[in-house]
């Protein structure tokens, strides 16, 4: 078994805001079709909704969810990368790090 007891910061920090990427972008086709086909169903009046008069400029701009949530997610990816790869540097002593198996 080995064991990890350091992390290299802004390698860990990079494969968050990679996550973060992958899960906003995950998220932003969710909203944006979800938008999408709610907006659908309240023009075609299948449904009603008093929070949305259909499809409108609000649909198109929902789509921008595509584009902004991938970035949030990265920023805040790599942000919090940082702060969970310090704070294991910092605390791994404490706890003994992480053990691995590898098979080579």
């Amino acid at each position: 078994m080995e064991k990890i007891r350091k992390i290299g910061v802004f390698s860990f920090a990079k494969f968050q805001a990679f996550m973060g990427l992958f899960i906003g972008f995950v998220f932003g086709i969710l909203y944006s079709f979800g938008g999408l086909i709610i907006d659908i169903l309240v023009s075609l009046e299948w449904i009603t909704s008093t929070e949305t008069p259909g499809l409108s400029y609000g649909t198109i701009l929902a789509f921008g969810a595509l584009i902004g949530m991938p970035i949030i997610g990265a920023v805040l990816g790599f942000i919090f990368g940082i702060i969970q790869a310090i704070l294991f540097n910092f605390t791994s002593n404490w706890f003994g790090g992480i053990f691995l198996e590898i098979k080579s």
